[in-house]
């Protein structure tokens, strides 16, 4: 039983959201809006914290599900006027950059990779393979684009054109998120919003993290030596202890894996 003393100051606390993983992938482990909802409204809710601390290692992912994301935490920091602070560990990047602008603030350690302001697009093609096979390819459509960038038929100059407008489209989102979020802490540079990725360091020079830091000892530097932490993050479904949907999570986990790969990680 607490009991409460209101002539007993309370110490700040700091809720602690745990931002691990690549965004939208399927599989247990994945960041998306659904599942990281609840956890954000107790971190910003629960315990009148003083603010809230990102905790962020994600290389990327689904653009729309980084958004959404970046979009709650803006709101729920707006609603109730609680700073926000990110702190990247291995990797901020794409999505995962995403994130972490969504923050006030965006500190990370010296080796810690971030950036990749860009949107990619991969797929294989298996025509060839499926022709030497003696294997012929049927597809009926009602509309010309129906069948757009389909694996198994050769490519179409048409289909790839339009992929790229969509693919500008949505860099033209991410920029304008980033801008608005960094704003004259951004350098004019011509490689900031290529798709180009930065240690630290290199990335507090042009303005896209604060500086150098780490969460406990910033924390204390902000809100004084006893500041109080409360961990917040995703729990692993009840299911995943017993073995449960062990293919989907492996193939998940190689996808992942495939997204750490692309910065050295």
């Amino acid at each position: 039983m607490r009991i409460h003393l209101p002539f007993l100051k309370r110490q700040p606390l700091v809720a602690v959201v745990r931002l691990n993983g690549a965004i939208g992938m399927p599989g247990r482990g994945s960041l998306s809006d659904a599942a990281l909802a609840p956890v954000l409204e107790r971190a910003f809710r629960k315990g009148k914290p003083a603010a809230v601390a990102l905790e962020i290692n994600s290389p990327g992912g689904s653009p729309v599900q980084s958004s959404l994301i970046g979009a709650r935490i803006r709101s729920l920091a707006e609603e109730l006027g609680i700073p926000v602070y990110a702190f990247v560990e291995d990797v901020a990047a794409s999505g995962g950059y995403w994130l972490a602008a969504a923050a006030d603030e965006i500190w990370a350690d010296a080796s810690s990779v971030l950036g990749s302001v860009g949107v990619i697009s991969a797929g294989f093609g298996a025509h060839v393979l499926l022709a030497r096979q003696g294997v012929e390819r049927r597809v009926y459509t009602a509309g010309e684009s129906k069948s757009m960038l389909d694996p198994f038929r050769p490519e179409n100059p048409e289909d790839v054109q339009r992929l790229k407008v969509i693919l500008n489209d949505i860099h033209a989102n991410f920029i304008d998120h980033v801008t608005e979020r960094r704003g004259a802490k951004l350098k004019n540079d011509e490689n900031l919003f290529t798709g180009e990725i930065w240690l630290a360091r290199r990335a507090e020079e042009l303005g896209l993290i604060d500086g150098i830091g780490h969460l406990k000892p910033k924390m204390q530097e902000r809100f004084g030596e006893k500041v109080r932490f409360r961990r917040y993050g995703l729990k692993k479904p009840f299911w995943s202890r017993f073995g449960m949907r062990v293919a989907q999570d492996a193939l998940a986990g190689i996808e992942e894996r495939a997204e750490y790969a692309r910065f050295g990680l």
